[in-house]
């Protein structure tokens, strides 16, 4: 199954409050952190919210 590799490449301060919980709730918490999260739409819809403070890479 395909996974996401999601970075964090903006700062979440002056961000809306759910866009700072739905960032953390991807498991990152300052620039540069990254997670490998499995390729669901629920992990999708998270990242699409935030689209604009994270990057994505899907990898094997």
């Amino acid at each position: 199954m395909t996974r996401l590799k999601v970075t964090q490449v903006k700062s979440t301060v002056g961000t809306k409050h759910m866009h700072r919980e739905t960032v953390r709730s991807l498991g990152l918490k300052r620039i540069g952190d990254t997670v490998i999260k499995e390729d669901r739409p629920e992990f999708r819809g998270m990242v699409r919210t935030v689209a604009h403070l994270v990057t994505v890479e899907e990898v094997d």
